[in-house]
């Protein structure tokens, strides 16, 4: 789930490209883990956006069980057939989108189902995706999207507490709010096709997130990196039973209470 500091834009064109960035150097800096029941975990989390901008969260409290039904659900939609999953697109920004994604046009091997993270602002295109499957993956949407904004809270909390930023939920209300634009992202990344093999190809290119945090969840594929200070990549390792965290550019801005993570 992201939250956005506007609304989306996402352009419609399909396309093919060739990436031609070199492979990045991977290094062997150790991805930090926070424990969200750790009395210290608020202090591990600012040292964790000051020098990485990215953490794992541990005993957060979503439901493996849910987790897993989410996921299920998900890779049924992806499996339905292309004509069937093309009702729910294109996105306006949200419903169903395939290959082309970003403001820079990063290209690569990549759907996804975009969808309003507060179900009472639902659209056209968000109802078409939930048309095409059964009322079991509405329900695992909505009932994620609570609970992973409950660790999206706690985060924000602890930050900042961990600040002295008065009230505490000085941040977290920006997601309680009813008009947040705050969305639920689910990715899928198809097997390459074979015309394609020689290109480097890459599922969603080098950038940063807009929002103020991304909590991101993957299966037990590898792919994820991140850029740290010193310019250098590190590859983060899957954990489908964990969540990451990922200090977006809303909570960057060049003000006193955020310098901490410029």
């Amino acid at each position: 789930m992201v939250v956005l500091p506007q609304p989306v834009t996402l352009d419609n064109h399909i396309s093919l490209i060739p990436t031609y960035k070199p492979v990045p150097v991977l290094t062997s800096h150790s991805i930090p883990v926070v424990n969200l029941t750790d009395p210290e975990a608020k202090t591990r989390i600012v040292k964790a956006c000051e020098e990485f901008g990215f953490f794992k969260v541990v005993n957060h409290g979503v439901r493996p069980e849910l987790m897993t039904r989410l996921e299920q659900e998900a890779i049924g939609f992806f499996g339905l057939p292309q004509s069937l999953k093309n009702r729910a697109g294109p996105p306006e920004p949200y419903g169903y989108g395939n290959k082309r994604i970003g403001p820079n046009g990063d290209v690569g091997w990549i759907e996804y189902i975009l969808l309003n993270a507060n179900p009472q602002l639902s659209s056209p295109k968000t109802s078409a995706v939930f048309r095409q499957t059964p009322q079991i993956f509405r329900e695992a949407v909505e009932e994620y999207m609570k609970e992973i904004k409950e660790v999206s809270y706690k985060v924000l909390e602890m930050v900042a507490e961990e600040l002295g930023i008065e009230p505490r939920d000085t941040l977290s209300k920006m997601l309680r709010d009813e008009k947040s634009d705050s969305c639920l992202r689910l990715n899928h990344y198809p097997a390459a096709e074979e015309e394609a093999e020689k290109m480097v190809k890459v599922g969603f290119g080098e950038h940063t997130d807009p929002q103020i945090i991304s909590v991101l969840r993957s299966n037990n594929t590898a792919g994820l990196q991140i850029c740290v200070k010193d310019g250098s990549w590190v590859a983060v390792p899957p954990d489908h039973s964990s969540f990451f965290i990922n200090v977006g550019d809303a909570l960057q801005v060049p003000f006193p209470l955020f310098s901490l993570f410029l």
